[in-house]
């Protein structure tokens, strides 16, 4: 079997690497992010490596665990590297929900960083 593209290997590498640090200690995905760095969680915007640590670091939740079913990578014509994802989360005693999930990676100085990342729960609201 021939070896997948290198995006592929680097997005699917940045995916495992930033939920197995979301779900054990979020604290370290501050190495992730820089000053320049945005982020949209359920349509509210940060920006910056603080503000973006600040939301992820207290979000009303004592334990988490994500279970990535399907990811999708693709290069940029401008050397990024672009990963949806799809997945389940479960938080606490609460019941298993789905959320997708899309990062754009930059490569600065030999690290890939995320560059934007947005968030979304899989909630539908046919009301």
């Amino acid at each position: 079997m021939a070896e997948k593209p290198m995006w592929e290997q680097i997005g699917a590498g940045f995916v495992q690497h930033y939920y197995q640090q979301f779900d054990s200690n979020r604290v370290l995905l501050a190495d992730l992010y820089t000053e320049a760095s945005c982020l949209t969680w359920e349509g509210l915007g940060f920006q910056g490596k603080n503000a973006i640590m600040e939301k992820l670091t207290n979000l009303p939740f004592q334990k988490i665990q994500h279970s990535i079913t399907a990811q999708d990578h693709q290069p940029t014509p401008d050397s990024c590297v672009i990963s949806m994802v799809v997945g389940q989360l479960k938080v606490d005693d609460d019941p298993v929900m789905g959320f997708h999930q899309l990062f754009l990676l930059k490569n600065i100085d030999n690290k890939w960083i995320c560059s934007n990342d947005m968030f979304r729960l899989a909630l539908h609201n046919f009301g």
